[in-house]
C-alpha cells in the first residue's frame, strides 16, 4: 500500500499531462501537492534532523532544487541565446543552404538534414529545437510535412542524451555520485550499440520501396560516422560535447563522401565559401575547443574546476556546488560572444536575441523547479527507496529489461528527457541498490531510454506540425513513430539486461 501511495504522485503527472494535456509545470505543481502529505503523513517525514522546524526543512528543500535548476538554466539560456541570435544573423539560413547545395537525391538529403542537421541542432539546444528547425528545412527541400516530421523525430533521437551540451546527463550527475565520463560513455557505449537502427528507421521511413543491395550503405555510413566520434567523445572527454561534436566531425566527413559521389555541386552551383561556413558554425567551433581544453588539459581543468560555489544547509542535509568556470553555460556563452564579435555584431542585436531567448525560459524554469522539487521531496522522504523496493520485488532482476521504457515513458509525460532523468535517475539508483546491480548501467538505461521516448513526446510532435502546418494531425505523426519507439527501447531492455547480468 505504501508503494502505491508513493506512486500517486508520478501517477498524477501521468493523467494531467497525457489524458489532459496539461503543461509539465502545471503537472509538476499538482504532483508535489500530491506528494506533500504522502511523504508527512504516511512516510513521517520532517525534514532533516539539524532543521528548526517542518517550514524550514521544506525552504531548504526548495532551495536545494532552485540552485539544481539554476544550474540547468545556465546550460539551457546562453544554448537557446545562440540559436536566436544564429537565425537572426542568417547562420542557420546559411548552414540551410550549404546542405541543399550537396545533393538533389532525397534518400541523402533526408540523412543530411534528418540525421547531421538535427543531430547538430540537438547537442547545441535541445528543448524541441531539432524537429523544429530540420522539419521546415526538409519541406522547404521538397517533402511532405508529416514525412519531414518524422525523419526529425527519429533522426535527433540518438543525440538527446547529451543534448543542448550535456544537459540531461548533468542533471542525473547532479543527482548520484557517478563520476561525468563514466555515465557519459556508458550511456553513449548503449547508443552506439543501437543507434544504427535509428539511422535505418529513418531511411526506411524516405524511400518508398526497401532499397536492395549498396542502398543500405549509406544510412550506415551515416550511422557509424556519427556514433564512433559520439562514444569515443563520451569516454574520452564527457557529457557535454558527445552530439555536438560527433555531429559535426560525422556530418563532414558524411558530406565529403556525398560530394565525392556526386562530384559537382546541385545544379551546377558552386559550393558556399568556406568563410560563410566558418562563421555560420563559429559559435558551436569555439564551444568545441574550449570544452576539448578544459577537459584534456589537466592543469587547466584542475583551475578552473577548483573554483566553486557550494552551499550546505542544517548540518549538511541539504546542499549543492557549482563550478562557473567550468560549467558548460559559461563556454557557450563564450562562444556566442566570440562570434558576435568576429561578425561585428550590434548591441542591439545581441540584446535582442537575448531577449527573445529569455522570453523561452519561464515555463522551462518552472517545470525543471516543480519537478526537482518532487523528485528531492521523494528522496529525503524514503518515497524513491519504496518504489524500488517495491519494483525489486515485482520484477526481481528482469528490472532491466524495463528501464530504458521507463525512461522513455517519463519523457513521454514530461515532454522533456532531461525532466524524466530529474524525476526518476534516483529511482533507477535505488532499484539498483535494491537489486544487487550496477547503478551506473541503470542509470546510462535512464538516460538511453529517456532519449527514446523523444521520439514519440507529443510536445515535440506538436512542435514540429506547427512549423509545418500540420497542426491538429498529430495522431499520424505519433502512429508513424510508435514502431521505431517501440524497437529501439526493446532492444536498449534487452542490452542493459545482458550487461547488468553479467556485470551485476
Amino acid at each position: 500500500m505504501t508503494a502505491f501511495l508513493a506512486l500517486l504522485p508520478i501517477l498524477a503527472i501521468v493523467v494531467l499531462m497525457v489524458a489532459l494535456h496539461w503543461p509539465a509545470a502545471r503537472a509538476g505543481l499538482v504532483g508535489l501537492v500530491v506528494a506533500l502529505p504522502v511523504a508527512l503523513f504516511v512516510f513521517d517525514w520532517q525534514g532533516p534532523a539539524a532543521a528548526p522546524g517542518l517550514a524550514a526543512a521544506l525552504a531548504g528543500l526548495g532551495g536545494e532544487a532552485g540552485f539544481t535548476a539554476l544550474t540547468i538554466l545556465w546550460i539551457v539560456f546562453p544554448a537557446l541565446w545562440i540559436h536566436e541570435f544564429q537565425l537572426a544573423n542568417g547562420a542557420t539560413e546559411t548552414i540551410r543552404e550549404a546542405l541543399g547545395r550537396l545533393t538533389s537525391d532525397p534518400r541523402l538529403v533526408a540523412l543530411l538534414v534528418g540525421w547531421f542537421f538535427a543531430l547538430f541542432a540537438e547537442g547545441a539546444a535541445g528543448f524541441g529545437t531539432p524537429v523544429a528547425l530540420a522539419a521546415p528545412i526538409l519541406v522547404g527541400l521538397g517533402m511532405a510535412p508529416i514525412q519531414a516530421v518524422s525523419l526529425a523525430l527519429v533522426g535527433h533521437a540518438v543525440g538527446v542524451s547529451f543534448g543542448a551540451v550535456g544537459t540531461p546527463v548533468m542533471a542525473q550527475l547532479a543527482v548520484t555520485e557517478l563520476a561525468p565520463r563514466s555515465l557519459a560513455g556508458a550511456t553513449a557505449l548503449l547508443h552506439a550499440a543501437l543507434g544504427w537502427t535509428m539511422a535505418l528507421a529513418l531511411y526506411r521511413l524516405q524511400v518508398a520501396e526497401t532499397p536492395t543491395g549498396a542502398g543500405w550503405s549509406w544510412p550506415l555510413l551515416a550511422a557509424f560516422s556519427f556514433l564512433l566520434p559520439y562514444v569515443a567523445i563520451a569516454w574520452l572527454v564527457g557529457p557535454e560535447l558527445p552530439t555536438l561534436g560527433a555531429a559535426l566531425l560525422g556530418g563532414g566527413f558524411f558530406a565529403w563522401q556525398v560530394r565525392r559521389r556526386e562530384k559537382r555541386a546541385v545544379q551546377g552551383e558552386p559550393a558556399l565559401p568556406a568563410r560563410e561556413l566558418v562563421l555560420a558554425g563559429l559559435p558551436y567551433l569555439v564551444l568545441l575547443v574550449l570544452i576539448l581544453a578544459t577537459r584534456l588539459i589537466g592543469p587547466l581543468k584542475t583551475a578552473l574546476s577548483g573554483i566553486e560555489i557550494h552551499w550546505t544547509l542544517f548540518d549538511g542535509g541539504y546542499g549543492g556546488q557549482f563550478a562557473p568556470l567550468y560549467h558548460p553555460g559559461t563556454m557557450l556563452l563564450l562562444g556566442l560572444l566570440t562570434a558576435a564579435i568576429v561578425r561585428r555584431s550590434s548591441f542591439a542585436e545581441l540584446a535582442a536575441t537575448a531577449g527573445q531567448a529569455a522570453a523561452r525560459l519561464p515555463q522551462v524554469a518552472l517545470a525543471l523547479l516543480a519537478m526537482l522539487t518532487l523528485a528531492r521531496l521523494m528522496v529525503h522522504s524514503g518515497m524513491i527507496e519504496r518504489l524500488a523496493e517495491a519494483a525489486a520485488g515485482l520484477t526481481g532482476q528482469a528490472w532491466p529489461l524495463l528501464a530504458p521504457a521507463t525512461g522513455a515513458l517519463g519523457t513521454f509525460v514530461t515532454g522533456s528527457a532531461t525532466a524524466s532523468n530529474i524525476l526518476l535517475t534516483d529511482f533507477q539508483t535505488a532499484t539498483a541498490g535494491a537489486l544487487g546491480l550496477s547503478s551506473l548501467w541503470l542509470v546510462a538505461a535512464q538516460g538511453f531510454g529517456a532519449a527514446v521516448g523523444n521520439i514519440i513526446c507529443p510536445h515535440n510532435i506538436v512542435a514540429g506540425n506547427a512549423t509545418v502546418g500540420l497542426t491538429g494531425k498529430e495522431g499520424p505523426v505519433l502512429r508513424r513513430m510508435l514502431g521505431p519507439a517501440l524497437l529501439y527501447a526493446g532492444l536498449g531492455g534487452v542490452l542493459v539486461a545482458a550487461i547488468c547480468w553479467t556485470v551485476g
